[in-house]
């Protein structure tokens, strides 16, 4: 048994903030091939998103409850966002660069939609 903690729970956490400056929610992102595999399996509920980086597909198979999902090109424009339920698999979209991944509604509570421009703010920015 590893004594490390899992690289998920390492994963550098930032905010998302819109063009207008709005802060969205906070954020884990998941940069690491380790961390993206893991992404929210094994969870019961999330607070805030997770960032997916580089990611242009994903799936639900194995999560324990449904997501919004959104997918960013490489500026920062939503080009894309859905509702997936759990043990479902994506489509890829070719067009993004990266994943926010936040519990089902949040989309809705945020004001998020096709067309906003997200900036991903970690501590150092």
């Amino acid at each position: 048994m590893c004594a490390e903690a899992p690289t998920w729970h390492t994963s550098r956490v930032a905010w998302l903030v819109t063009d207008d400056k709005r802060v969205l929610a906070s954020a884990e992102v998941a940069d690491s091939r380790t961390a993206r595999r893991k992404g929210l399996l094994g969870r019961e509920h999330l607070d805030g998103a997770i960032v997916l980086t580089p990611c242009r597909w994903i799936h639900t198979i194995g999560m324990q409850f449904p997501i919004d999902v959104a997918f960013l090109d490489d500026d920062g424009t939503v080009v894309k966002t859905m509702h997936m339920k759990s043990h479902r698999i994506g489509v890829p979209v070719w067009s993004a660069s990266l994943v926010i991944e936040a519990e089902a509604g949040a989309f809705a509570r945020w004001g998020l939609r096709v067309g906003d421009v997200i900036e991903i703010r970690g501590d150092d920015s």
